[in-house]
Order: C-alpha cells, then sequence, then structure tokens
C-alpha cells in the first residue's frame, strides 16, 4: 500500500513538471513571435517623391524603442521638365567632361544664369540650341558632340546641386576655353564682356 502511494506522488510530481514545462515553452514562443521593436512610419515619408528620408530612432513613453522617419525636404530652385534635363546633362557633359565637378557645376550655372537673364531665353533646350546670325551659342551643338557624349555620374551630381541652387558662378553668363577658341570670338569676349575669373580650362564672363 505505501509503496503505491509513493508511486502514484511520483507520478503526480511527472505530471506537474512536464505540464510546467509546457506552459513555460508556449510563453517563450510568444515572447519570441514579439519584434524586437516597434516600427512607426511617419506619414510624411509618402510626401513629395523627390523628398529624401531619414531614420531616426528615438524612445517611446513605453520604453520601447521606435523607428520615426524624420523627412527632409530639398527644395529645388529648377524644376525642369525632362527633356530640358537630358540636354542641360548632355551640354554640361559635352563642354566640361575633362573637367571636376566643379567645373562641371560652373557649366550648369551658366547655363541656368541664362535661363534666368533677361537676356536670353527662358528654357534649358531654347538656351543650348539659341542661334544668332545662325551661329550657335555652344560649339557641341555646331559640331554634333552634344549627341555622342556618355553622361557620367560625376555629370549627373554637379547637375543635381545646380537644380539644387548651388551657384559658384559669380552670376557668369558666359565660359570659352581660350586654347581651343576662335581668336575673333575670344577679343568679343575680352572687349565686351566683364572677366570674372578662370576655373580648369575654361574662363568666365558676365
Amino acid at each position: 500500500m505505501y509503496k503505491k502511494a509513493v508511486s502514484a506522488l511520483a507520478l503526480l510530481n511527472l505530471l506537474f513538471l512536464f505540464g510546467f514545462l509546457c506552459l513555460r515553452g508556449v510563453e517563450e514562443n510568444k515572447l519570441a513571435s514579439r519584434p524586437a521593436y516597434e516600427l512607426k512610419a511617419d506619414e510624411s515619408i509618402l510626401a513629395d517623391s523627390k523628398s529624401s528620408s531619414m531614420g531616426i530612432v528615438s524612445a517611446a513613453a513605453s520604453g520601447q524603442r521606435v523607428v520615426d522617419f524624420d523627412v527632409l525636404k530639398k527644395e529645388l530652385a529648377y524644376d525642369l521638365e525632362d527633356q530640358d534635363l537630358e540636354i542641360l546633362l548632355r551640354i554640361v557633359e559635352a563642354e566640361a567632361g575633362g573637367e571636376d565637378e566643379e567645373g562641371k557645376l560652373l557649366v550648369a550655372n551658366v547655363v541656368l544664369n541664362r535661363v534666368n537673364s533677361v537676356k536670353f531665353p527662358d528654357t534649358v533646350s531654347e538656351v543650348v540650341f539659341q542661334r544668332e546670325n545662325g551661329v550657335t551659342q555652344f560649339s557641341p551643338v555646331a559640331n554634333g558632340k552634344i549627341w555622342k557624349v556618355q553622361i557620367s555620374e560625376e555629370t549627373r551630381e554637379a547637375v543635381g546641386r545646380a537644380l539644387e541652387g548651388e551657384d559658384i558662378s559669380q552670376g557668369a553668363l558666359y565660359f570659352a576655353a581660350r586654347k581651343y577658341a576662335d581668336s575673333d570670338k575670344m577679343k568679343w569676349f575680352d572687349e565686351n564682356l566683364t572677366f570674372l575669373f578662370q576655373y580648369g580650362g575654361h574662363e568666365f564672363f558676365r
């Protein structure tokens, strides 16, 4: 009788231990299924597709880490049509493909300065393809180089900076590579324009 009671007690202990371990396993699975971080997306990330966003980690009142998104909008100073953007990229590459990024930025600045000037047409395409007395304003247009260039990533970066409003040109409306330019053209530049500075292979005038 005593042995039966001991056996029954041992069996009950085993059943209790088994049940405890099962319940503990269920709780651990529940905990494991919870996300380590609670993610919250700011509605502002659905705003202007031209904006860029940066994730910022902050602490919520509950003590959980919350990933929030702060949208830093980069306002473009120039919102170009696709065709004008393509032409701007091509003329910068054609005119300043051998220059560094600052040299490319300067050429983009000159084109955009002309767009803003009452002395020149109102769009990039009109500025680049403008003719006076049958003469083009940019030599890559005259010789067709504008259509043959491969636009580099550095050119895209430079043009992007110009479109965001970065201007290091001191208001230049003209540039020329004296080494390659026609002497009569350079004489006209020297006599009729104000020399501003030289950068790389180009001289800039207003």
